[in-house]
């Protein structure tokens, strides 16, 4: 059975796990306060779940999910994620994490800058621009009339396979937005950012993207 790793049980890794282990996954997740903080999310879900540091749930997984606040990506273990997937969910909050001046300044995005920590794994964006209730609530089966849309970025077409498929079997469309250095479309304040579309108006949403986002002292 394939495990998956989840770095990170704030809103969206804990709905992440929620609906893996929905899916038949076992989940080993983590976060930064230790693993018996996790002890009540892990008796809500079940016997897919258990708790662990993010060293474990980095070796334990098949696949990883990173969720954590972009200013903590430097505790994202490297060694234990060395070939596999990632899926990066982080998003940029100036507000939360300090200024980042590339992002500011539209020369890095969120998704690179995940890569750039974990050389040897495959990141790909995906579930950055939903919340976290919507992600097992406006799912449907493929081929409903505007069935919602999520989209993800990636260097690895392994890793963007594995996204939509995970993306068809919670219920979503998905929309490829091309290589890493494209995952800014849907970052933050773009048109695409947890906004309920379809596939098409997620195409066009991601073509009329800006390249800086506005930002505040």
């Amino acid at each position: 059975m394939t495990t998956i790793g989840i770095i990170g049980a704030g809103h969206i890794g804990s709905q992440l796990a929620r609906a893996f282990t929905g899916l038949g996954y076992d989940v080993v997740i983590a976060n930064s306060r230790g693993p018996e903080t996790l002890s009540a999310l892990v008796a809500e879900i079940g016997p897919k779940a258990r708790a662990a540091t993010a060293e474990e749930a980095a070796e334990a997984a098949d696949f990883a999910v990173v969720t954590v606040p972009l200013k903590a990506i430097d505790e994202i273990p490297v060694a234990p994620l060395a070939g596999k997937i990632v899926l990066d969910t982080c998003n940029y909050y100036w507000e939360r994490d300090g200024h980042i001046a590339a992002l500011d300044r539209g020369e890095a995005t969120t998704s690179g800058l995940v890569q750039e920590h974990l050389p040897t794994s495959k990141v790909v964006k995906a579930f950055n621009h939903i919340t976290a209730a919507d992600i097992t609530s406006t799912g449907s089966p493929a081929g409903t009339p505007d069935r919602r849309a999520l989209g993800t970025a990636s260097d690895y077409p392994d890793a963007i396979a594995l996204v939509t498929e995970l993306y068809d079997r919670l219920g979503f469309d998905t929309v490829s937005a091309g290589p890493l250095s494209e995952s800014w479309r849907l970052e933050r304040d773009r048109p695409a950012y947890v906004v309920r579309q379809n596939a098409e108006e997620l195409r066009a949403n991601l073509a009329k993207a800006f390249r800086v986002p506005p930002t505040a002292d």
